[in-house]
């Protein structure tokens, strides 16, 4: 007997498997390593893009809109919380202490918006060529490149978590990125994964100035074609990395 998922999902299915496998592989990394886990972080993100290339090349199945925002819960919901809250753990372990309150306040509040985001954009937000509010990827990748970038201060990266959380629920509408806009930052991203060191974090700025000049500026001044924001089903370009999915 064949498994019942065979003949019902496409390769780019498997890819946005792939982005959930990799978040996981970033939560497992975070306590021992956080750059690794940074950069798990960024590979997801890049995994979340390549699912829309390959959806529209080679066919977009339906359960695939669901299997992003889940894989997206892990990569970058729980897999950046847990970076920024181990980060910002005081070296000893998990014991108990009042220096953890913050740290757990600051990761559960990102990871509840992110949830949040996540099934607002599943069911009011797909079909469209924008979205409301802070996507995940583009939270997350702030982080990580953050953190490669050698922000490495854990009192900058809790406030700036803090302030990713609020602003992936608030009321500002985000444009999906132009094809060429997305590749150039994905080529940037590549880079700074392969070689986040390279240059003195010369990549890893570039993305975190790259992701940040979108996020304070793209609501107001980022404006893209409409006909490149559909897909051949009518619906968001799955993947696009200013979309929060398939």
């Amino acid at each position: 007997m064949e498994p019942r998922f065979v003949g019902r999902l496409g390769l780019a299915d498997g890819v946005t498997i792939a982005n959930a496998a990799l978040g996981l592989l970033a939560v497992i990394a975070a306590p021992i390593d956080p750059g690794l886990a940074a950069r798990l972080v960024l590979l997801a993100a890049v995994a979340d893009g390549l699912d829309g290339v390959l959806a529209r090349a080679y066919g977009h199945t339906p359960v695939g809109d669901v299997l992003d925002s889940l894989a997206d819960v892990v990569s970058f919901g729980v897999a950046p919380a847990l970076l920024v809250f181990y980060i910002a753990t005081p070296e000893g372990g998990l014991a108990l202490a009042p220096e953890l309150v913050l740290p757990i306040v600051v990761a559960m509040a990102f990871l509840v918006m992110a949830v949040t985001r996540l099934g607002l954009y599943t069911t009011d937000d797909l079909g469209v060529s924008h979205t409301e509010g802070v996507q995940t990827t583009l939270a997350a990748t702030v982080l990580g490149a953050a953190y490669l970038a050698g922000l490495m201060e854990p009192n900058v990266l809790l406030v700036g978590t803090a302030v990713l959380a609020v602003l992936m629920t608030a009321p500002f509408t985000y444009p999906d990125l132009r094809a060429r806009d997305a590749l150039v930052m994905g080529v940037v991203q590549a880079l700074a994964i392969a070689i986040p060191t390279a240059a003195g974090h010369l990549f890893p700025r570039a993305l975190l100035v790259a992701a940040c000049c979108y996020l304070l500026f793209g609501p107001r001044f980022y404006r893209r074609e409409s006909s490149a924001a559909r897909s051949p089903s009518g619906g968001a370009a799955r993947g696009s990395p200013s979309s929060e999915g398939p």
